[in-house]
Order: structure tokens, then C-alpha cells, then sequence
């Protein structure tokens, strides 16, 4: 069977990994150091090794040739020949099969299993243990002409947790991406108000070694392979799928994000994984200490780091992005995206990676959203990412969740936030659209967690509770944790609305996390991304219909008085074509505040005003109502309460603990 298969020479390809030429499947694969690089080709069935071919060809670091009569369906892996010198960062083992970082398809999922961590003295092939890699034909990019339109509200989800109990989907669709074009999906959407759905990441991953002997298994995907391959288990038909639900989105006037882990891979530190770019060339793909060539960088908390800034690693890093593009996607969430700023001397908002992405034509105009910060020196970069970036505005969260918690000397701070967060993007000439604002997100409480734990309860990950964040600035209200308790239960739902109306009445982009919107819970779990299981599954059957149709309001409202979204930061001046100014800062007595009047501030109103509309937004903190008496209106004009995130009773005062909405009518 070997000899029916023959690897011919052949022309550099104008692309890396497989690609189907009317002689066959030209390959070409990057490995400056490796010494050959070999194609393994396996039969229809993908369980036996049938062919084993160095690649002929090599033009300066990638090697290359042609597979005559090859076809798509075709299953293969790569082996790489070179030394085992971990102390000068090589670790090149013929013994494991490694994954193409450039399949866009593969046969199965990733499993862990030690054997693909072992040294090559211990011998073991891994052909057994990893998936195979399926050579596909090229389809036709799903063209989105110009620039992307600004998010007005993304909502966070993962696929999985979010389908698999939902009864509206088909049972044998639970899980995956077609689960997300169902009716009841869409219909769901629609009614909220979404403009953009982001998607943790899709990409095939493998669990953290440490999970399987726990029982636990990674829910949330950042642990990727390879940067190309959607993972199986969610999209079973592989690229197709993703396209299908693309253009479903587009016809209900919905853009797809994709979350992006281009930071790091599942080959985790030195004691982790040889599956892919470790075995193709560790010494290139990942960061090494200058003065210790064995010793990786790890400034992402996983063991080691992408060098973002070479050649081939940025190359693949692009090609990722641009294949994603093709799929119809809008745009992408980088995960730790400082890591892509990042070369041996630090951080810089002109690095190759950036630079790559903002003068390439299609990439440039794709919505581009960086979380701003990574675990290594000076990793918290918010605000200095380079135009036309967004960023999670990590910042908002925090002094949001401080006021409403109670902090002393708080309301300073949300009144930035509420402006749009000009301390953070205004000197890059970024308006308050550079601010992704969300108050909670995948990574850490739920919304209805925050209010009603003090503390995080993780034990649940099997690491003693020490995992996650031990800051949340969060508050139970009285009690910790579930509770019967009637004033505790309506304490805790007049704190959730007053967080979400905080988030949809501040300047900036909301984004909301799947199943915040109707009140589900982790259990005091802030870092969940090892439970994929039914009771962290979304609960869609005890799901609140009424907290449901309060944040569709609060969407609405955002439409129906664009002074409160606004394009550009408040100057407490003139706005154009009138003679007020955009904001005005009021004691709830309607008089302006006066600087020293901000500290324990529990009560205030922001005056928005335009051309030809005004609003006002007054906050109440106070666990007792506060009496309000509006500024005067214009003539021939009264001040109508449109919205109040508590029961809405007299318009002379705030009700506890609340935010309203008051629009100058005629």
C-alpha cells in the first residue's frame, strides 16, 4: 500500500499547510531547524499509518512538495527529524505525530494522554493519540465589503453551555454551532436587541493535563491546537458549519465574533504536549528567555507564549485571521491580547502584529477587540491599542461593581465610566466605542453571583478553592449564597437591574453574558471553565422572563434616545447646534454638583443634552429612596419618566437602590 504513494518536488506553494492543485495536494510546511519534515499519509478510515514521505523541497524554512493524485478526504500528519536539545529550546521527536498547524479539518478532538508528553527515549509513538488532519477543498470567501458596522450590544456565549438545554433545539443539534441557528436561538436574540453575537473560542483544543484525572474536562475552549480547525465536537461538519451560521446571522442583521486565543497552545510548558508547533520547530513558535534559549516565556499563565513578532508565527497568525474572514465572520476578541504586542523588549502599540493586521485591506476593516492585558511584565494595557481596536474595559467592571457595592468615594469614578471612559481612549483620539463595557463576562461571577456572594466558591474545580480571582468586589446582600429569604431575593433583583441598566445607560458598547439576561448562577464559582456538565449548562427552563424582557427595554431605550449611546466622550460643554451643554452633573435637588460635593456621593444625575433633546439619568445607591426634583426643562417642555429599574412609583423620588430614565417632553 506505502507504494502506491509517491511525494514528487514542486514550486513553493503560494500557501502554507495542504492545498489541492490539479496534479494532486501540494504541501508546505514552515521548520527552520527541523532537518526533514516528513508526510504521513493514513488510510480512508484514518487508523492505519499507510505511507511514510519526506518531504523533497525545501526553500529556506518551509518544505514542500506534491502528492500526484491526491484528493480532498485525504488524512495525514507530519513527523519532524531534528535534535533533542530542550537546553537550546529544540525538542524535535520523530516519534510523535503532529497536526498541521494549517488543516482546517480534523477527524476527531484532542484528548490528553501523557504518552504525548514523554521524551523520545521513552519511545512511544503517538500516532494512536492524535487526530488526523483531513485535506479539503478550497471554498469561496463569504465577501463583507467595507468596513464592519460598530457593535451596539454583543452578547457573550458559549456554545455549548448555551444550547445544551435549551428546549427549543433539536436534540441532536445540542452542542454545536447548527444549535445556534435554530428559531428559538435567533428569535431570542432578536428580542434582547443583539447586534453581535461572540463566540468563546471554536477552535479544536485539548484539555489541561491536570483535568482528566480530576473528572473534569475543559468547558470554555482556551487551549487550542491549532489556530485553523474548528473543534469537532462543535461544528461536526467541520467549516461549513461555521459558514452556514454566518450567513444565517447576516440575514437576521447579526454579526459573528470570534474569541481568539492567539497566545498560546495546548502544548503547555516543558513537561506538556508535543502535538504540533512544538514539534515542528519549539525554538521559532515560542518565546524563550534571551539569556536562556530552554527556559519559555510564560506571560500567559499557560507555560510558554507565541512570538507574535516573527515571521512565521505572525504569518500563521494572520492566515488564521483572513481563513476565519473567508467564513463570513465580522470580526474577533483576542484573547490576552497584550501577548500580540509583545517582542523580547515589551510591549508596543506598533508592533509587527499590529502592524500586519492594520494595513492588510480586509483585516483592517473587521472588528477587532483586544483584552487588554496578559500575566507578564506591565500586562495590563488598557487604553493603548492602536485605532480602529476596541478593548474590554476591565476598568468599567471594576468601578461599576465598587459603586454599587458600596464603596466610599466611588461615584467619581462611575461618573468616567458612565461618560464613555475618556481617561483611557481619548488620547489615541478613540471615542467611547473603543470601550467594551461589561460588568461581567465568561471569567468570573455571573451577574446574579455577584450580588450574592461575598466570596468565590471554586471547589468545585478540584483545586482547593485557590483558583480564580480573590478580588470579584462583590457583596451576598446578607447571606451567602442561595437563599429563601424574601427581602434577601428582592434585594438581590433590585441590585441586578440597577447593574444592567448601569451598563445599557453608560456611553460605550454594552456586552452582556448569555444567561445574565434571566438570572443564572455558578454557585459562587468564578472560574468555571473546568465545569462542562449540566448544572453549569444554561438553565433555560428556569430561565426569568420578566429579567428577559427588562434588559430587551433597556436595549430599546439605547435606540430610542441616542444621546445615551453617543459617538463621542461628554465635555460638560456646548454640544453642536446648541446653547447647553452635552452633560451637566446634579445634585438629586437639581443643582449642579460642585467638585468636593463627589466624595460619598450616594445620589446624582447626569443631564444629557442635544440639539433638540435632553435626558436625565439619576442614580440612587441609598438602601432608602431619595427625594428628586428635576432641573427646570425648556419652555413649553416637563420632564417624563421613560424607564426605573425599580418598582417605578412617584417620579418626586428615586426608589431605593434603582436607576431612572427621565426624557424632556412636550
Amino acid at each position: 500500500m506505502a507504494d502506491a504513494w509517491r511525494i514528487a518536488p514542486c514550486a513553493l506553494p503560494v500557501r502554507m499547510g495542504a492545498n489541492i492543485t490539479r496534479h494532486g495536494v501540494a504541501f508546505a510546511v514552515f521548520s527552520r531547524n527541523g532537518d526533514s519534515v516528513q508526510l504521513c499519509l493514513f488510510d480512508d478510515a484514518g487508523e492505519r499509518e499507510i505511507a511514510r514521505l519526506p518531504l523533497p523541497c525545501r526553500s529556506g524554512d518551509i518544505h514542500h512538495g506534491l502528492l500526484p493524485g491526491a484528493k480532498p478526504g485525504l488524512r495525514y500528519g507530519l513527523r519532524v527529524e531534528g535534535p533533542w536539545q530542550p537546553e537550546r529550546g529544540h525538542r524535535f521527536d520523530a516519534t510523535k505525530l503532529l497536526v498541521d498547524p494549517y488543516a482546517t479539518l480534523i477527524g476527531r478532538p484532542f484528548r490528553w494522554d501523557p504518552a504525548l508528553a514523554a521524551p523520545p527515549s521513552a519511545g512511544a509513538d503517538t500516532a494512536a493519540l492524535v487526530p488526523r488532519c483531513i485535506v479539503v477543498g478550497t471554498e469561496p470567501a463569504q465577501i463583507r465589503s467595507g468596513r464592519e458596522q460598530t457593535p451596539a450590544f454583543i452578547y457573550e456565549l458559549g456554545v455549548k453551555s448555551f444550547t445544551m438545554r435549551h428546549p427549543g433545539v433539536p436534540q441532536p443539534l445540542r452542542g454545536t454551532l447548527a444549535a445556534l441557528t435554530a428559531e428559538p436561538v435567533l428569535a431570542h436574540l432578536q428580542r434582547l436587541g443583539v447586534s453581535h453575537v461572540e463566540l468563546m473560542p471554536v477552535a479544536a483544543w485539548m484539555d489541561e493535563r491536570h483535568l482528566p484525572p480530576l473528572g473534569l474536562s475543559n468547558a470554555w475552549g482556551y487551549n487550542p491546537v491549532n489556530f485553523f480547525a474548528l473543534d469537532p465536537r462543535l461544528a461536526p461538519s467541520g467549516e461549513a458549519d461555521l459558514r452556514a451560521l454566518c450567513a444565517t446571522y447576516a440575514q437576521a442583521g447579526i454579526g459573528v465574533i470570534l474569541d481568539i486565543v492567539l497566545n498560546h497552545t495546548a502544548e503547555s510548558d516543558e513537561h506538556g504536549a508535543t502535538i504540533c508547533l512544538r514539534g515542528l520547530d519549539n525554538a521559532v513558535y515560542y518565546r524563550h528567555a534571551i539569556d536562556d534559549p530552554g527556559c519559555l516565556v510564560n506571560d500567559t499563565g499557560c507555560g510558554h507564549t507565541l512570538a507574535l513578532d516573527r515571521a512565521p508565527v505572525l504569518r500563521m497568525a494572520t492566515d488564521a485571521l483572513r481563513h476565519w474572514r473567508a467564513c463570513g465572520v465580522a470580526g474577533f476578541r483576542f484573547d490576552l491580547g497584550t501577548v500580540m504586542g509583545r517582542s523580547d523588549s515589551g510591549f508596543s502599540a506598533e508592533a509587527p502584529l499590529f502592524a500586519a493586521l492594520l494595513q492588510d485591506p480586509d483585516l483592517a476593516n473587521a472588528l477587532l477587540i483586544a483584552e487588554p492585558w496578559d500575566i507578564g511584565p506591565g500586562g495590563y494595557r488598557l487604553g493603548e491599542f492602536p485605532a480602529p481596536f476596541a478593548e474590554w474595559n476591565g476598568r468599567y467592571r471594576d468601578d461599576v461593581r465598587r459603586f454599587w457595592r458600596g464603596d466610599a468615594a466611588a461615584a467619581g469614578a462611575l461618573a468616567t465610566r458612565l461618560s464613555g471612559s475618556a481617561d483611557l481612549f481619548a488620547g489615541r483620539h478613540r471615542g467611547p466605542k473603543a470601550s467594551i463595557n461589561f460588568i461581567a463576562a465568561h471569567d468570573g461571577f455571573t451577574l446574579a453571583d455577584l450580588v450574592a456572594y461575598a466570596a468565590k466558591h471554586n471547589e468545585a474545580n478540584g483545586e482547593g478553592n485557590r483558583d480564580g480571582d480573590n478580588d470579584s468586589h462583590s457583596w451576598n446582600n446578607g447571606t451567602e449564597g442561595a437563599s429563601d429569604d424574601i427581602a434577601v431575593k428582592a434585594a438581590r433583583d433590585r441590585d441586578i437591574r440597577a447593574l444592567l441598566a448601569t451598563l445599557f445607560l453608560s456611553r460605550g458598547i454594552p456586552m452582556l453574558t448569555a444567561g445574565d439576561e434571566f438570572g443564572r448562577s455558578q454557585f459562587g464559582n468564578n472560574n468555571a471553565y473546568a465545569q462542562d456538565n449540566d448544572s453549569f449548562w444554561l438553565d433555560w427552563p428556569k430561565a426569568d422572563q420578566e429579567l428577559i424582557a427588562f434588559v430587551a427595554r433597556l436595549a430599546a431605550l439605547r435606540e430610542e434616545y441616542p444621546l445615551i449611546r453617543g459617538e463621542s466622550f461628554l465635555t460638560g460643554q456646548p454640544s453642536e447646534g446648541s446653547a447647553r451643554r452635552d452633560a451637566t452633573w446634579l445634585r438629586a435637588d437639581g443643582t449642579p454638583l460642585a467638585d468636593d460635593d463627589w466624595r460619598g456621593l450616594d445620589v446624582f444625575v447626569l443631564r444629557l443634552t442635544g440639539p433638540n433633546a435632553a435626558v436625565l439619568i439619576a442614580f440612587n445607591r441609598r438602601h432608602e429612596p431619595a427625594v428628586f426634583a428635576p432641573p427646570d426643562a425648556l419652555a413649553g417642555r416637563a420632564w417624563r419618566q421613560v424607564f426605573c429599574s425599580s418598582a417605578a412609583g412617584d417620579a418626586a423620588q428615586l426608589p431605593p437602590r434603582s436607576i431612572s430614565l427621565f426624557a424632556e417632553a412636550s
